[in-house]
């Protein structure tokens, strides 16, 4: 168990609510004997080895899950690549929105999404800029780099757009934009505090009339990045942002007994890279503010990339582009991405190098080993490191 993840076993997160507890503690057995282990053994009879693997928890918040759930997925969304550019739209709230969208997360968070993207597909189907539907993949953010609480949400939009017979293209004669941002803005504004006004809000301790009277007055801020350099640049992008936790173990410097520090560019001073102390209770409660809710997507997609019907629409324009039809989904397993990635057979008997490492028993959280064999051998390699990490 590294530094990092014993801080998710610290006295202080008992004060969390009984959800952000159940994670903390998801964390802190990661690849450990508790969350439950599988046995292997080496093939060849005449080796006999035994390995140990670590069971991970799977939990979207985790620093050390998500790598090859990030890769499968990037694999499936580069075949949906289309021959058009692809712009990156940053879409943000006014801080004062913090109070009140910390007591009503799922339905601000919801808001959010609907606001950016209806704001998006409105000016998407306006004649003057592509005058059909274009694809959009949102992405939720809530961090800063400081790990203070930053809602906001990354788009991928593309240039071009889908209407039942044809595919039409940017009417922009230089891709340097692909909607004016001041308009953006503007419609972003009214449809969210529209949105905001109709919904019933938990409002405890929250100067409600106060908050929608400052954010009223204020300019609201819609990135409208220069487009992508082409689908390698995309699909960089979408490895970097779409699988991202509040802050990696790789940013982390030192944890202490009393405090933590992690490296961070400070946006207002040149994007400089800085390192910040924080308490372990403070920075405990900071990591804390950006668990999702409970089975809340935070990845989703719009306009012609919808999921009902997608397969069937990107068919028809693939069809249109004169481009290959789209290929199978297949499941690549675990073993078979290390060997292509890192060229790592961890399937191979490390002992003997001929024989396979086969499971012959395992070992969950919660339930009894197997056999009494089993157990000793839990109890004998407890603080043993396996040789890998199953993701």
């Amino acid at each position: 168990m590294t530094e990092f993840q014993a801080l998710f076993k610290d006295p202080c997160i008992q004060k969390f609510n009984p959800y952000s507890q159940a994670i903390f503690k998801q964390l802190s057995i990661c690849h450990t004997a508790q969350k439950g282990v599988h046995r292997l053994r080496c093939s060849d009879e005449t080796c006999g080895n035994e390995e140990f693997q670590y069971h991970a928890c799977g939990n979207r918040h985790c620093p050390h899950c998500g790598g090859f759930k990030r890769e499968e997925w990037i694999e499936n969304r580069m075949q949906e690549l289309l021959p058009t550019a692809y712009y990156h739209l940053v879409f943000t709230l006014p801080h004062e929105l913090n109070p009140l969208i910390l007591g009503n997360r799922t339905t601000l968070f919801k808001l959010l999404f609907d606001s950016a993207s209806q704001t998006i597909l409105q000016h998407s189907k306006m004649p003057e800029y592509i005058g059909a539907e274009c694809g959009i993949t949102m992405i939720l953010h809530t961090w800063g780099q400081d790990l203070t609480f930053h809602p906001h949400v990354h788009c991928i939009v593309t240039a071009g757009g889908y209407s039942v017979k044809e595919w039409l293209v940017a009417k922009r004669k230089k891709n340097n934009f692909l909607f004016p941002e001041n308009s953006l803005k503007k419609m972003y504004k009214a449809k969210f505090l529209d949105g905001i006004k109709k919904l019933d809000l938990k409002k405890e301790g929250v100067e409600y009339d106060k908050i929608i009277r400052e954010i009223g007055f204020k300019k609201w801020n819609v990135y409208a990045k220069s487009p992508f350099g082409g689908p390698a640049q995309v699909v960089e992008y979408v490895g970097r942002y779409t699988h991202k936790i509040a802050i990696t173990k790789h940013r982390i410097l030192s944890v202490s007994k009393t405090d933590v520090s992690f490296r961070y560019k400070d946006y207002s001073d040149g994007d400089k890279q800085k390192v910040m102390y924080l308490s372990r209770e403070e920075f405990l409660r900071r990591f804390e503010l950006h668990f999702l809710p409970s089975h809340f997507t935070k990845i989703r997609h719009y306009g012609f990339l919808q999921n009902n019907g997608k397969r069937r629409r990107l068919e028809h324009i693939r069809m249109l582009l004169q481009l290959t039809p789209l290929r199978p989904i297949i499941k690549i397993p675990v073993h078979q991405r290390i060997l292509e990635k890192y060229g790592k057979d961890i399937s191979l008997c490390p002992c003997c190098k001929v024989g396979k490492l086969e499971i012959v028993d395992t070992k969950r959280f919660g339930t009894k080993p197997t056999t009494n064999h089993l157990l000793n051998r839990f109890r004998n390699h407890k603080n043993k490191e396996p040789t890998h990490k199953k993701e």
